[in-house]
């Protein structure tokens, strides 16, 4: 079953909810999704002041390709901050936080099963004649 088919929309229309897990100020607005699987699209607002150290380090079984909207995160693992127009594109497997967001952070994210990945895309780069 594909991801339901949806013009352009105003992304209020869906409420925040919070997210799974330990950690107050963390929620999450899904707009697209396939039920059941781990196939979906959504913003993350990071509150405030937010830390997900509860949560410990993240590690799926999916594809997440995300993008700072706003704000900034730090992985405290890394012991990096990631800022606004950052983006990440993290394999099956790929480690990655605790964050914290001293002063909140808005992303978005698209996340698809591995099976997915690269099915039907084209790939940009240089011409083939331009590469060595």
């Amino acid at each position: 079953m594909p991801k339901p088919e949806r013009e352009f929309f105003d992304p209020a229309e869906v409420g925040w909810v919070d997210c799974a897990g330990d950690v107050p100020g963390l929620q999450e607005r899904i707009l697209s999704a396939i039920p059941g699987t781990s196939t979906a699209t959504r913003l993350l607002r990071f509150a405030p002041g937010v830390d997900t150290t509860r949560n410990g380090v993240q590690q799926h079984d999916f594809w997440e390709e995300v993008i700072i909207l706003s704000g900034s995160l730090t992985d405290l693992t890394l012991g990096e901050t990631f800022t606004k127009g950052m983006y990440a594109c993290r394999p099956p497997g790929m480690r990655h936080g605790p964050w914290v967001a001293p002063d909140g952070c808005l992303t978005f994210e698209v996340r698809y099963a591995d099976t997915d990945a690269g099915v039907g895309l084209a790939v940009a780069g240089p011409p083939e004649e331009s590469r060595p």
